[in-house]
Formats: C-alpha cells, sequence, structure tokens
C-alpha cells in the first residue's frame, strides 16, 4: 500500500512539472502567433524573394551561394519552371573538371565587375564568374537542387540533359571535383584560401578572391560543414544503391576528420584554420582565440554538433554578441581580425566579413536552434534581426556594430533565411496549440 501511494504521488508529480511546462509552451507559442511585427517582416521578405534571383541592390548576378538560401521560399512565390531555369543555367557552365562558377550576369551588364569571366557556348546570354578562394559553390548547387526538389517533388529535373550529361550525373561530376582538386589527403577534408569564416576574400590582395601563388591554403568548418550538407542531400537524390553506399561511406568518413581536425572540445568550438602551406598572418597572432559564428551555424545543420553542445555554442555567441557590442549574433567573427591583416580595404575590424553582422548566417543559427528544441532562445535571439529590417525598411547585407546597414539593399540572402526562420517559428506555435487544445489569443 505504501509503495502504491508513492507511486502515484510520483505520477501526479510529474503531471504537474509536465502541465507547467506545457503551459510555458502554450504561452510562448500564443507570443509567437501574435508577433504583429515578425508577420510584417515575413511578408516583406516574400514579397521581395518574388522579384527575381539576383543577390540584391549591387548584384546584377544570380550567385549560387545566395539563391542556395532563398530557393525554398522562391518554390513559395514563383512559378517552378522559372525557379529550375537558373539552377540549369549553372550546370550549363560547368568545367570540363566538374568545377561550379560562383554566379552569372546578363552578358550586356558583365562589363560593370571587374571579374575574369568565363563564357560557355551552353549559356550565350550570360558570363559567369569564379571566386576561386571558395570551395562552397559546388555544395550550394547541390544543396540547392535538393531543396527543389523537396519543395516542388520534381524529381525529373535529375533525368534533364545538360550539354550531354544528366543534372545527376553533373552534380556528382562537381563533388567529384571537390575531392580530386580540394581535397586533402593528409587530414581527409577539404581546403579552400585562407578567409575570414565563411567569406570569399583572402588577406594577401587588395580585392582577394582568386587564388594564386601567393595563396594561404588551409581548411576551415565552413567548407566542410556544406560539403557535409551537400553529400547528405546527394545520397538522397541518387537512385542505385551502389552510388548510395559509395557515398554515404565517403560521407561518414568525413564527418569523423572534421570532429577529429577542426573541433576544439576543450573549449567547445571550431580551430579557425588547418594551415596546409603556413598562415599569412603574424607569428605571434593568436587566432585560434577567434571564433567563428558563421561555420558553427552551418556544422549544426549539418548534424555536427550534439545538442549540449549547441546550447554551449549558442552561449558563446550570445556572449561574443556582448562583448562585440553587436545587435545580432549574426556577428560573422568575434574578435575580429586587427586592422590591416586584410589587404581589402573593406575587411577593417567589424567591417564586411571581418566582424559584420550578417542576418544571412545569424538567421540560419536561428532556425538551427528551432530544429534542435530552443525555441524559446531562438525566439528571443531573432527579435534583433526583426526590428533592424522594420527599423530599415528593408534587408540588407550586413550591419555594424551599432546597427548601420552596409552592402547591398533588398538582399535576398538575409530575406530568405530570416522568412524560414519565421516560417519555423510559427509553425512550432500552431503545432504547439493545436497539440495543447488552445487557441490563438
Amino acid at each position: 500500500m505504501y509503495y502504491l501511494i508513492i507511486n502515484i504521488l510520483c505520477m501526479l508529480l510529474l503531471a504537474s512539472c509536465n502541465n507547467g511546462l506545457d503551459d510555458k509552451h502554450t504561452i510562448l507559442a500564443n507570443e509567437i502567433k501574435n508577433d504583429d511585427r515578425m508577420e510584417h517582416v515575413r511578408k516583406m521578405a516574400y514579397e521581395l524573394i518574388k522579384t527575381g534571383f539576383n543577390a540584391g541592390t549591387l548584384y546584377n548576378e544570380v550567385w549560387i551561394r545566395d539563391y542556395n538560401t532563398f530557393i525554398n521560399i522562391s518554390c513559395d512565390v514563383m512559378d517552378h519552371d522559372n525557379i529550375k531555369k537558373p539552377l540549369l543555367t549553372f550546370l550549363k557552365f560547368q568545367g570540363e573538371d566538374g568545377n561550379i562558377i560562383d554566379g552569372f550576369i546578363p552578358k550586356e551588364k558583365s562589363g560593370s565587375v571587374g571579374y575574369k569571366y568565363i563564357f560557355s557556348d551552353n549559356a550565350p546570354d550570360y558570363a559567369g564568374h569564379k571566386n576561386s578562394v571558395e570551395t562552397d559553390q559546388e555544395s550550394s548547387l547541390i544543396q540547392a537542387f535538393y531543396k527543389y526538389i523537396k519543395k516542388t517533388g520534381d524529381k525529373s529535373i535529375l533525368d534533364e540533359n545538360v550539354a550531354g550529361k544528366t543534372v545527376l550525373e553533373r552534380l556528382e561530376l562537381a563533388l567529384n571535383f571537390l575531392f580530386t582538386h580540394r581535397f586533402s589527403e593528409q587530414f581527409g577534408l577539404i581546403w579552400g584560401a585562407t578567409t575570414a569564416d565563411w567569406g570569399d576574400v583572402q588577406p594577401e590582395h587588395e580585392w582577394g578572391v582568386v587564388l594564386d601563388e601567393n595563396s594561404h591554403l588551409s581548411i576551415d568548418i565552413y567548407d566542410n560543414a556544406m560539403l557535409l550538407i551537400a553529400l547528405n542531400n546527394f545520397i538522397e537524390m541518387v537512385k542505385t544503391q551502389q552510388k548510395k553506399s559509395r557515398w554515404t561511406q565517403v560521407r561518414d568518413e568525413l564527418k569523423t576528420n572534421i570532429r577529429k581536425h577542426l573541433w576544439d572540445a576543450k573549449r567547445n568550438k571550431f580551430i579557425p584554420h588547418l594551415y596546409l602551406n603556413g598562415s599569412p598572418f603574424p607569428e605571434d597572432f593568436h587566432e585560434h582565440n577567434l571564433y567563428f559564428h558563421g561555420g558553427t551555424a552551418v556544422a549544426i545543420e549539418a548534424g555536427l554538433l550534439s545538442k549540449e553542445e549547441i546550447a554551449k555554442v549558442n552561449t558563446w555567441m550570445l556572449n561574443n554578441q556582448q562583448a562585440a557590442h553587436a545587435q545580432s549574433i549574426g556577428l560573422t567573427i568575434y574578435p575580429p581580425y586587427p586592422k590591416g591583416f586584410f589587404k581589402n580595404p573593406s575587411m577593417y575590424p567589424y567591417g564586411y566579413q571581418n566582424g559584420g553582422d550578417w542576418t544571412w548566417f545569424g538567421g540560419r543559427m536561428i532556425q538551427q536552434l528551432i530544429r534542435y528544441g530552443f525555441v524559446k532562445e531562438a525566439y528571443q535571439e531573432i527579435k534583433p534581426m526583426i526590428n533592424r529590417v522594420l527599423h530599415n525598411n528593408g534587408f540588407f547585407e550586413w550591419y555594424t556594430p551599432d546597427g548601420k546597414p552596409n552592402g547591398a539593399g533588398d538582399y535576398k540572402g538575409s530575406a530568405g533565411v530570416l522568412a524560414e526562420a519565421i516560417d519555423m517559428l510559427q509553425s512550432w506555435a500552431d503545432e504547439t496549440l493545436h497539440s495543447s487544445g488552445s487557441m490563438k489569443l
């Protein structure tokens, strides 16, 4: 009898705790559903993305690293035949070695920027370009095709013929490029030029977007996490078990090597760079103290961190935001590289990719917080991103710590990731209210 009473009391206590938790979730869900500011920004983002595929007001190009981050919203607001045209255009510029360009632009507008343009008979109306310091173009394109298929259900796109090869064959060729031309056998990871986190500017040149004899090659978390996501996507898209098995083994080895070589478990952070031919920075510079926010967010998307590690990472980001007096966790890196470490004048401390505050990546971190159950944190941390869109009446490329907007206006990458994060919050709220039997207050 005694044990029966104890069991009943325990069950009542557990039920009370669960009811308390349900009440907190219901309150949060109602707060999200009643947040008119967030819904207004969501509508603004959808309207902007209806306007096309170029990255923003300063960019006439369609960039694959940008398009990959707003294609989901494009699928919601645009004709699907139009959405897949840019994807196929990237493949029409694919190099014989499998490499993918960064972006393309109408040929008549190609004189406005100083790129060494690439031309293709397969896409005669356009000029392409490639920032060869990056190693994310191939991964971004694979991810974008995957998102298009998941959103539209149009698997037939994989069988379309592009210059004598199917789309699926060309996507595999893009993967082979990375493992043939950008792969370190020593570490089992892909490399690129040294940049700030996910950036496309190396320190050795005034512009700094092209690999040459002065480049310092290195391995970072962003490129490898992007590849890991692409491999996960590609494995779902391939049709034969033989190929699934082959690429699953490659994927698993990559994941193991990322954790082995790039994750600093003692400090709960990814190391900035693993150098292959020396560092471009002074010997007395302690680069290991820098925290790369963007690459870390993408690593979480790739499934590289546990929920416990994500909680610690989020604390890191909030502390960095406070220390930098920044508006949001979209802060690129903290602390930034010192003045003069990059020859490109835009890369001053807290400028551009050297500590600028980018919703384009901060929004991706918000998405991952929601995905892993940190909804309360996500809702709090998205608010400054929402507020500055409303304050500036638009989506800007990046912001200084004091909130001054910079770079392109109407920046679709920022709009895309923010709209998706809002959609995820609202979906969570709907499911929570439905399961609790509550209605929007």
